[in-house]
């Protein structure tokens, strides 16, 4: 009888512990929701670049065996949403040259020191949109004049609008943008190390842009 109760007893201890385990591993909530891809769903107003969801990416050719790719850390931007969609509505965004990440910390020197973007005399990338030339139902042309290093030029990016709805998470009103393109560096006084590495600088972009439903 004794072995019996130690038995059943090792038993329940070790269904306690396997139900404790796949307690911990079980998420504790799933998360779904979906976003529309609608513009004239979203509501007019002025939204903020969200300071976690987002990347801004540079890559440019390396001695043609790679495109060699750098990051910005710190950025800021504003979306003034309009009726009337991306085609009335407009963008600006200002990146922390300094915040440049290459993941090669002398190359990081490098790139910020006066032969390149001279962080200390031009501590600012800015972007802000002219004009908006629409090619789909939730894609299009942004042109606007990107400055770099004190000097202007205009640039156009491929703009897909991924979709509007309330974060499940923070409640707020959130848009999603993809866009990408291209820029001669040179144009920007940027010439250094041509032609060991490229000109031609390619910029791929994810961003949230967010704010308080209204009334809040």
């Amino acid at each position: 009888m004794k072995k019996d109760a130690a038995r059943t007893l090792i038993a329940l201890t070790l269904c306690i512990a396997a139900l404790g385990m796949a307690a911990a591993c079980t998420p504790l909530q799933v998360v779904t929701h979906s976003v529309s891809q609608s513009e004239a769903r979203v509501p007019a107003g002025q939204y903020t670049l969200d300071p976690h969801h987002w990347s801004i990416v540079f890559d440019v050719d390396h001695l043609k065996y790679s495109r060699f790719t750098m990051r910005f850390d710190r950025a800021t931007g504003q979306l003034d949403w309009n009726a009337g969609g991306m085609d009335k509505s407009s963008v600006a965004v200002t990146i922390d040259a300094d915040s440049v990440d290459t993941n090669v910390p002398l190359l990081d020197k490098m790139v910020k020191s006066d032969n390149m973007f001279d962080v200390q005399r031009y501590p600012q990338i800015r972007f802000v949109s002219t004009s908006f030339e629409r090619t789909g139902d939730a894609s299009g042309k942004l042109t606007g004049n990107l400055t770099i290093r004190g000097a202007t030029q205009p640039v156009t990016l491929d703009v897909k609008f991924n979709g509007f709805g309330p974060d499940p998470l923070t409640k707020q009103d959130t848009l999603g943008f993809s866009a990408e393109g291209s820029f001669s560096r040179s144009k920007f006084g940027l010439g250094t190390w041509y032609p060991a590495v490229g000109d031609d600088v390619h910029v791929r972009i994810q961003a949230e842009f967010d704010r308080p439903p209204a009334g809040e």
